[in-house]
Order: C-alpha cells, then structure tokens, then sequence
C-alpha cells in the first residue's frame, strides 16, 4: 500500500517534528491536538524551524512552502482517523494512548494503519486494545526529529510483512534509516540510553560528582555530545522517569529501579527544559547546575 496521507496526533516535541518531516518529504500531513494553542505554538516552531533550514541552504525556499502547504491542523479526531498512516505522538502514559486508539477505532479507514512513537510501551499490549493488531507497528522516531537520522520500527507480535514494509518505505522517503527492534521494554535505543542517564542520576544521588563534573566528565571523558543530565533535561525528566518504570515492572530486574532522586525531581515539576527547570536551570542566560 502507498502511503500519502498521515495524521499526526499530539502536537508537542515529537508531534511537531514528526509533522515537519513528512510534510518537508511530501506527504499530507494532518496535525491534531487537544489544544489549539498547542497546534498554532507547533506551527509557528515548524516554520522556525523550516526557515533556519533555508538559512543553512539544507532546503529551498520553494520546499518550505511546499511542506508548509503540507499541514493541516484539527482538534477533529476524525479528520486524523480518515488518513493511511496514523502516528500517536502524545505523553508517555499507557492509559493516554490506549484511550486515544480507542477514539480513533470507530473513525478509521479500513486500509489504516495505527502507529505510536512511544519509547518505551508494548507495541503488543497497544495493538491488542484496536480492531487491527496486524496494522499496528511501534514507530519510534529519535528527538529532535528532523535532526536525528534514526527511527526504530518495532513489530507486535501480530504485526504482519505488508504493515512493516509500508513503514520502512516511508522511513526511506524522508531518507532516515529504520532499525528493527523486537517488542521488548524500551526497545533498543532507550534500552541502553535511559539507564545510563539514570546512573548518573545515582552518581549525583550518592556524591560522587556535582551535574557539571558529571557532564563533563562523560563529554570529554567518552566523547558524547551531551552530557546524561543535560540529555535528561533535553528530554523532560518525566519521560526518563516513565520509561525506567516500564524496564523496572516489565523486566523486573532491580538494576532498573529508578534512582529516587529523579523520582524526586519529577514530584517537584522539575522536568528540564520544557519547565525551564531539571538538573540545570534554565531561567537566565546560561544553564546553572541545580546541585
């Protein structure tokens, strides 16, 4: 099946870029929030961010008008259902998702195909909760989306050949490289990220370094970009907490347990940078370390 158009629900950091992408490569693309002040604030950082790719002559001028022409916006679930290609994009919570498929269900075409981008939740569980198992694929793009050159593509147990294979050809289309993962907690990217980033959340915990020395010693130390507590913040510390609580519960292994300093930070509303607060503090000019 040729996919051609998507619809994209959740307008926030994954829900945007998601949309940026398919629209820049072609695709019609209806974006769909709660809130209406969300799809204008997601619009307005789609066309920033597409005119900063004009300004590094990474696109025309001619393919930012094209892509903007691309996005529709609706707070209409119908209109998102009557697409080929669904991707939920919303908050890390199992029960949000099931609850948005479940909208979804009596709307959909009957060639749809349901994705999510969720990081770290059985493809399989979601899967079981729509009238199409076999059409339901994880679909986990990496942040920020137009930026990031991978998505990983995870199949429930009931997902069959001709729903992956019309995902990976659209991985193609926006020339991004898919990876296959099987259907287990996390997957492989936040597998192995997310638990690092937690053990320097226990490494600040029990004193062994402040969030500078931390960061820093990772950056020069190991050669990363970022270091794991300005990755946490980049990713919203929320987001860190709830995929350590699915590896913990699914794997039920205590090496997954979640540092209680994180836990600590996220009760406080200190998710990183969406709050302007996280293990660093984003208020002024320059980042400050909280501890």
């Amino acid at each position: 099946m040729e996919i051609k158009s998507i619809g994209v629900i959740g307008a926030g950091q994954m829900g945007n870029g998601i949309a940026h992408v398919m629209a820049l490569a072609g695709y019609e693309v209806r974006l769909s929030d709660v809130s209406q002040d969300a799809l204008e604030a997601a619009v307005q950082l789609i066309t920033r961010n597409l005119d900063r790719q004009v300004s590094r002559e990474k696109i025309s001028a001619e393919a930012r008008d094209a892509a903007l022409a691309n996005i529709s916006t609706t707070l209409d679930v119908v209109e998102v259902a009557r697409t080929d290609l669904v991707i939920e994009a919303a908050t890390e919570q199992e029960a949000v998702k099931t609850k948005i498929f479940e909208g979804l269900l009596p709307h959909l075409l009957p060639h749809t195909i349901l994705t999510s981008n969720t990081s770290s939740i059985s493809i399989t569980r979601l899967a079981s909760r729509t009238d199409r198992p076999e059409k339901f694929l994880g679909f986990h793009f990496m942040n920020p989306v137009p930026v990031m050159q991978l998505v990983e593509l995870i199949r429930g147990i009931a997902t069959d050949e001709p729903t992956y294979k019309a995902c990976l050809a659209v991985v193609e289309k926006l020339g991004k490289t898919a990876a296959s993962a099987e259907d287990f907690p996390a997957f492989i990217v936040n597998r192995i990220l997310v638990p690092m980033i937690n053990e320097a959340v226990y490494t600040l915990y029990e004193g062994v370094g402040n969030v500078r020395s931390i960061d820093m010693a990772m950056k020069l130390g190991a050669n990363h970009p970022m270091g794991p507590l300005e990755l946490a913040d980049f990713i919203g510390l929320d987001t860190c907490l709830a995929i350590m609580n699915v590896l913990h519960e699914g794997l039920a292994d205590t090496k997954y347990r979640p540092c209680p300093l994180l836990t600590k930070y996220v009760e406080a509303g200190w998710l990183g940078r969406k709050t302007k607060r996280g293990f660093y503090d984003y208020r002024g000019d320059e980042p400050v370390p909280t501890r």
